[in-house]
Formats: C-alpha cells, structure tokens, sequence
C-alpha cells in the first residue's frame, strides 16, 4: 500500500483537479459497467430467443396461455369438488358415492358397411332346462380395417375374322394413364399421394409394398411420378390460370435442400394461392407451386409478369420491383402481413416478457377480434365495418407506437418491431380502405406448412428437375385439399380419364368441378 496515496494536496486547484479526475474516472467505470449490462442482457435475450426457435412451441399461443388454461382447469376441479364435497346427506343413511358423468362416445361412421358375428346363444335356460324365447338383442360395434389388396386387371380384346372378307376385326386398345405402362390409375394416385401428400419417400414405399409381396424398385416409382406429371401438365395449366387471374394473390416461398454434387444447395419452392372465401368470392381457391435453385428476385418476377392485382406477402425485397408503377400489364399492389408484425412482438412478449411488447401485441389482437367477426363478408360490407372500428384502433396504434419508439434505442429488439411496421405503414393499413385484402398471409403459409413438415421425411429434393416436378405435383394436391376433395380418389379419376378425354372440357376435371364417380357413391352407400 502506498502511504503517499493518503496524502492530500494543500492547494485548492489541485484538490479541485483530482475530484474531476476521480469523478471522470467514476463516470467511465459506471458507463463500462453499463454496456457490459447491456450486453449481458443482449445476449440473455439471444440465448432465450434461439432456445424457443429451437426447443419452444410453434404456435404463438405461448407457454403463458397454457398456464393460464391450466389455472383455470385447477380452479373448476377445486370448485367442482367444493361442490360435490357440500352435498348433505340425510342422517342415518350412509353417504353415496359420487358417480361423475362419462364422456359420451360418438357413433362410428354410418357408411361403412357393417359384418354382424352372432354369438351362438344357450338352447334352454341354464336354470330350469326350459324353452327359450327371443327378447332382443345387444350390439357392441368395432372398428375394424381390412388389409389392402393387390389385384391384377387383365384387359381381353377379343379378334374377329369374318366370313367373307377375311377381314380380322379387333377393339382398339384402351387408354393407359402411363405410356406402356402396368400400373393401374389407383396405384398411380396413391404414389403420387403417398410422396407429396404423406410426405412418404418412394424407398420407404418400396420397402412397405415388398412386404405385401410386391416388388417395385425406386427407380420404377420414379419413373412413374414423372410419367404422371407429364399426363396432367394440361390440368396443370389451367389452375395457373385461374389462379393468376386473381384480384388479389398470397404469396411466400420456403427452403427446399437439394442434392448436389458432394453437397447439398438450398432451393426455394414458391406458392400463390389464390382464396376469395375470406370477401365472400364465388371462384374456387387454387394454390400454384413453382421452383427455384435460389431465392433472387427474378424468379417471382418472371413468376408474376403478367400479373396485376393485389400481393399479400412478408417484407421480401424481391416483391419491391414489382410495386413499382411501371410493372407491365399494371401495378401490384403492395398489401403487408400484419401476422408478421404481430409476430416480432410476440416473441419478444414471450421471451423477454417485455411490457411494451406485450401491449403491442394486444392492440394488434383488437384488430383480430373485429376481423373475425366480417369474415366471409362482402368487400363493400367489410371496408364499411372496417372504417367503422377497425380505423380508431389503427390510429391509436400509430401514435403509440411513434411516442414509444422516440423513447427507445435504436438497437432495441422492441423497436426493430417498430420499425418493421413503420417503414411500411401504408402497407399495413391498405387494408383499410379495400375489403377484399386480408389481415395476414396465413393463406400461403398455410400451403407451404405440408413442405416444411415433410422435409423431416424425405430429407432434399434429388435433382432441380425434381424440385420442378414436386412443385407441379403439390400444386395439385394443394389445390385439392383447398376445395374439399379427397386428392387421391380425384387423382386416379383423372389419371383414368385424361387421356381420352375432349380437351375442350378440361375444364370438367378441375378439382373444383369434379364429382366422386358413381361407382364410387355407390360403394360408400
């Protein structure tokens, strides 16, 4: 210890002089301990977020409505027992058991077809030996499946020679879905269902129909995928149709791994889906898928190049030029997606527990709530309720997210948020003043979340030829699911028709216009 250090100076500057040395000093310790602080509690909240994008859930429901749910089950169980425990019995009789109410169980469907086993019943009474007479009966139903069967269909065309002539007369040869093809329209459709339905890879299909005792190599199924996407390509054109013909798109794109050489590159799979049901449009929804090896901002360029109509999508700056007034055949409207917005907030609410996170995203549910209440509504019946309620709360928003956001730091997640739906306000609220616009772009997430689940199944797409195909092949399926049709019986229909079918009324096999073969309703009924 240095006894000098004690030692003050005599002179007023000099005592002066090292009181502002020893307060800078201090300033400078505290400013270093305060960003090291909020560094710590950058990185905390880093860690937090990346273990919820990891290990958290996926829906923005949050751990804290689940406690909530589950407080208020504890509650109605405590409650429940209160009361089962304040029923008074009357003296002298012992106290009853409390029997709660089971669950009642819901009939099984009533148009599969029933096999009734009759237990052989007793001949005499068991008691007395004497004759028995009928009562009635007590059936216990179970729900059984049987095994699928393979069959082999074998097409005779008879000849014939006449008598005269010598001429040799024979029927022309059917229609096959596949060129010199040996499967069937219903083993086509369940592949193809089974690969981009079910997400089931065609090795893992092989080994499944090996052990039924049916040996189809991988490169067989292949084959065939590609033979069925070539025969529906006219199908194909014609929901891309329909669907750019739209007043108002979604769009959105997801990864797709693709095997390369010694690696694998990262593709993109694109949709736009077209669905009028939330203004209460009378065309049909469709969903086209398109491929990409990367993710530039040519490929939706040339995707939507003759298109003009309203574009629901996230914050890409891929879609930028096409806002732009001088896209040919007409502007694209530029409609943002406030469930993206919600979002940044959400996770900050949900990870940080930040208050200002939390209110914004209770504003923004204000939003909803009314949202949900004009659904299926006319455009005209939604701008006016829109204008009506939604418009205060818009307002009230904007001015307290602008006071907010002057208190904060710019490198603050909270007011990255902010920014996010600031710099693109007009986008935001364009809803506004147009009823056929939605909320969100849940419509195209909602079509891409088959992919991102499947891709945990088949792993990457074996070629950009194959991306290529999976897209026209999702496309359809999609497309199906979207109006309500089974896309496995609809697609061994179509692959039986297709080929002798008028083109003139390709039309007759869109999904949307599609009906269940009467065979069919005849064996369901």
């Amino acid at each position: 210890m240095n006894p000098d250090a004690d030692i003050l100076p005599n002179d007023i500057d000099a005592l002066r002089a090292a009181l502002v040395a020893e307060r800078a000093a201090r300033h400078s310790a505290e400013a270093r301990a305060t960003g090291a602080e909020a560094i710590i509690a950058h990185l905390k909240l880093l860690i937090a977020k990346l273990q919820r994008d990891r290990f958290g859930p996926t829906s923005e429901r949050g751990r804290r409505l689940l406690d909530q749910l589950e407080l208020q089950l504890e509650e109605l169980e405590a409650d429940a027992a209160e009361a089962d425990a304040e029923l008074v019995e009357p003296p002298g009789l012992a106290p009853r058991p409390i029997i709660r109410a089971r669950p009642v169980r819901g009939p099984l469907p009533p148009h599969l077809p029933r096999e009734r086993v009759v237990i052989p019943g007793p001949t005499a009474c068991p008691c007395c030996n004497g004759r028995l007479v009928k009562l009635g009966e007590t059936i216990t139903e179970t729900l059984e499946v049987i095994p699928r069967q393979w069959k082999v269909v074998q097409t005779v065309r008879e000849k014939f020679s006449c008598r005269t002539c010598e001429t040799i007369t024979q029927p022309p040869a059917p229609f096959h879905p596949i060129a010199l093809g040996r499967a069937g329209p219903e083993l086509l459709a369940m592949i193809l269902e089974a690969k981009f339905g079910q997400h089931l890879p065609l090795n893992r299909q092989s080994k499944s129909y090996a052990l039924e005792g049916i040996h189809l190599d991988v490169s067989t199924l292949g084959g065939w995928v590609v033979a069925c996407t070539a025969a529906l390509a006219p199908l194909l054109a014609l929901i891309r149709q329909h669907v750019m013909a739209a007043e108002r798109l979604h769009g959105d794109d997801t990864t797709v791994p693709v095997l390369a050489k010694n690696r694998t590159s990262i593709g993109r799979l694109w949709t736009y889906v077209r669905d009028d049901r939330p203004f209460g449009g009378p065309e049909p929804p469709a969903a086209v898928f398109l491929y990409s090896p990367d993710r530039g901002g040519e490929h939706p360029r040339q995707h939507l190049a003759s298109y003009a109509g309203i574009l629901q999508a996230d914050a890409y700056a891929g879609f930028n030029e096409l806002y732009l007034p001088g896209h040919v055949p007409g502007a694209i409207i530029d409609a943002a997606c406030r469930a993206h917005g919600r979002r940044k907030f959400f996770v900050l609410a949900d990870v940080a527990n930040a208050p200002i996170a939390i209110e914004a995203v209770r504003r923004i549910d204000l939003i909803f709530d009314v949202e949900r209440d004009i659904n299926g509504l006319a455009p005209v019946r939604r701008r006016a309720a829109r204008q009506e309620r939604v418009v205060p709360l818009v307002a009230e928003m904007e001015a307290w997210i602008c006071a907010e956001r002057a208190r904060l730091s710019r490198h603050n997640d909270v007011s990255r948020a902010m920014d996010y739906m600031l710099k693109r306000w007009p986008a935001f609220t364009r809803f506004l003043d147009d009823g056929r616009i939605c909320l969100t772009n849940n419509a195209a997430e909602r079509a891409l979340r088959g992919i991102a689940l499947g891709r945990k199944s088949w792993l990457f797409a074996g070629s950009d030829r194959g991306g290529i195909r999976a897209a026209d092949v999702y496309t359809l399926i999609i497309t199906a699911k979207l109006n309500n049709v089974d896309p496995r019986a609809w697609l061994a229909d179509v692959l039986r028709r297709i080929a002798d079918h008028p083109t003139s009324r390709l039309n007759e096999l869109l999904p949307w216009n599609w009906s269940k073969p009467v065979a069919q309703e005849a064996a369901a009924a």
